[in-house]
């Protein structure tokens, strides 16, 4: 029933939207994330205002969002191709209308993420290493621009390089949105259920809006607390290198969670939580409305 074209396209310039307006957040939480020790986001923010000025809080962008238009598109896609096959087998399943929706979200997050994060990751690698660029805390690489990155990356790592973290970005994305779209389906149907109106109620509008908004805010917390720690680790693959007999090499799993626990312990593993939290809150409430919005905007008139 969804006008394609027209739901991708008005889709990729909303979304291109909140990632503009939701940018400096990302960049305060990669920071955190792989500082060796504890700086708060206020401290964080002050050192790039001064050091870097209002770019500074930009660095990374333009790569990120030439890879956000086709994740977008194929997270999107995704998405709506297996909410509606996984819904449709849970129905004939014989699973309650609560159980088949919450299945059906669960699985669509999760296949979405995996699908979304072959173009994602490279991607991330890039842009995150231009973001952390001003820490003096870091001995990392110097990049004038995301092109030059992706030639140094290619010229040292190879390919392999620019997927860097890519097992562990599917163990966090993917459980992430099989959890969030979970948690989103079953916050939204018990606050419908507490005003006593049935699941997917739309004669209100704006009603529906606030209650998505907020189911969105709820999936967002429950999401960010778990996967936090594989995100930290994922972050610290990404952008760090390790040392071995004066060598720099790409850093491991197990070297990773050595150097944070040797730094903080399990806490610092929540480095970022602040600023990722916020980030998914803003950013699940805003696509969640839009993300309903548009497929009201897209649906094609019925005869």
């Amino acid at each position: 029933m969804l006008d394609k074209s027209k739901f991708f396209f008005l889709g990729a310039a909303l979304f291109s939207g909140v990632s503009t307006a939701l940018y400096p957040i990302v960049v305060l939480k990669t920071r955190q994330q792989v500082s060796p020790t504890h700086v708060s986001c206020v401290n964080i923010s002050l050192s790039i205002a001064r050091r870097e000025g209002l770019r500074g809080f930009y660095k990374g962008f333009g790569t990120s969002l030439l890879g956000t238009i086709p994740a977008r598109a194929l997270y999107m896609t995704t998405l709506e191709i297996t909410k509606s096959k996984v819904g449709q087998a849970s129905v004939r399943l014989g699973l309650s209308d609560t159980t088949a929706t919450a299945v059906a979200n669960g699985a669509a997050g999760l296949t979405s993420a995996v699908a979304s994060q072959i173009v994602w990751t490279p991607i991330d690698v890039v842009s995150q290493r231009l973001m952390v660029q001003g820490d003096l805390s870091l001995n990392s690489s110097r990049y004038k621009d995301g092109f030059n990155a992706f030639r140094k990356i290619l010229y040292t790592d190879g390919l392999r390089g620019f997927y860097r973290g890519f097992g562990i970005s599917i163990l966090t994305y993917a459980p992430s949105n099989a959890l969030w779209w979970a948690s989103y389906s079953l916050a939204e149907k018990s606050i419908w259920s507490r005003f006593k109106r049935p699941y997917g109620h739309k004669e209100d509008a704006t009603s529906s809006m606030m209650v998505q908004a907020v189911s969105a805010a709820t999936a967002s917390g429950c999401s960010a607390l778990i996967t936090m720690p594989m995100d930290t680790i994922k972050t610290r693959l990404q952008v760090l290198d390790a040392e071995e007999n004066g060598m720099r090499q790409a850093m491991t799993m197990m070297q990773s969670v050595k150097s944070l626990m040797r730094e903080g312990g399990f806490g610092a593993c929540y480095r970022g939580l602040g600023p990722r939290w916020v980030s998914m809150s803003m950013s699940a409430t805003i696509m969640i409305t839009t993300y309903e919005f548009l497929k009201r905007l897209a649906t094609k008139n019925q005869k």
